[in-house]
């Protein structure tokens, strides 16, 4: 019997058989449903050509549609400790880790890159919401920090890209440090006189926007993108109503003065592009030529013998003549 299920079988079904089909050929929109040809999602920057739904994009092609030519370097950024309090739940904080590490082949929820973009040195750090629902745990915040000081030292724009559930439950009180550990490296960019852009992306929530994700000096979102603290149905709970269609989205904060623009995935870069051109221009490149003086300024005063007078020449209206 097994001659015949391990050789005899097998050969029967490679005669007869079809091929194996790989089965990542096609991936459904998770909004409308349709199935998508894989060459079409990645040609179309994995937005749906059906509804427009923006889906997150692999962390690479990410970093290749920002940076010129999609030349970029990433960043070797410090090691931390790895499960400082021994946390464990339904399993260990550890096996998480190296679970994630093995699925996205990453370190952890960030990537540091720097490259150019339309020619200008900038800084990218990009979140990975594969790993660990991209919460941010001491190692993202030490990535964050990282990014800062070479953005300074490079005197190159920051661009935060965050995909984040939040503060990450297993290090405790150690990732809710990195709230403001990420506060004060995003200011010292902005000390430093260099714009400090925020792409938000599906989905900010938790600790993330609630230290350095709203603290741009521009606030760019994708559209649909989840932004907000606490879920929708919390919300609910602790208000006790029932909050409006579309609430938390990118549309809506845009609508009420949350956040600057809602950019389609196509032109993030081109906008991106311009935006840093207008906040990095110096002082010569915005300065305007000086208008000449119109004509009939009433400077030029003719006394009654025909000499001209300056107006210091002039006598004050209201002043009185002198008494003898």
């Amino acid at each position: 019997m097994s001659w015949l299920t391990n050789y005899v079988l097998p050969k029967f079904k490679a005669l007869v058989g079809q091929p194996e089909v790989p089965d990542n050929l096609w991936h459904k929109c998770n909004s409308c449903g349709q199935m998508i040809f894989h060459r079409d999602l990645e040609a179309n920057l994995h937005v749906c050509q059906h509804c427009g739904n923006h889906m997150s994009p692999p962390l690479k092609q990410r970093l290749e549609m920002l940076f010129d030519n999609g030349v970029y370097r990433e960043v070797e950024l410090p090691t931390v400790k790895v499960d400082p309090l021994k946390f464990r739940d339904s399993e260990r904080y550890t096996d998480r880790i190296k679970k994630s590490q093995n699925k996205t082949g990453e370190k952890d929820a960030i990537t540091v890159a720097s490259g150019k973009m339309g020619g200008r040195d900038i800084v990218v750090a990009l979140f990975n919401f594969k790993f660990m629902g991209g919460s941010m745990g001491m190692a993202v915040g030490e990535g964050l920090v990282t990014a800062s000081r070479l953005a300074v030292m490079q005197g190159a724009p920051l661009i935060a890209i965050p995909a984040s559930g939040g503060a990450r439950m297993q290090e405790g009180i150690l990732s809710l440090m990195q709230l403001p550990r990420t506060t004060i490296a995003v200011e010292e960019v902005k000390e430093a006189g260099l714009p400090f852009i925020v792409l938000l992306t599906n989905p900010t929530t938790g600790g993330v926007s609630a230290s350095f994700a709203m603290l741009g000096d521009l606030h760019i979102a994708e559209p649909g993108a989840l932004i907000g603290f606490a879920g929708r149905r919390v919300i609910e709970q602790t208000v006790r109503e029932t909050l409006p269609d579309g609430f938390q989205t990118a549309e809506y904060l845009l609508e009420h003065g949350m956040i600057d623009m809602v950019v389609p995935r196509a032109k993030l870069k081109e906008t991106l592009t311009r935006l840093l051109d207008l906040l990095c221009s110096s002082p010569e490149e915005a300065e305007t030529p000086a208008l000449p003086a119109p004509e009939g300024d009433g400077l030029d005063i003719p006394k009654p013998d025909g000499e001209e007078v300056t107006p210091t020449d002039q006598p004050a209206p209201d002043a009185e003549e002198p008494r003898a």
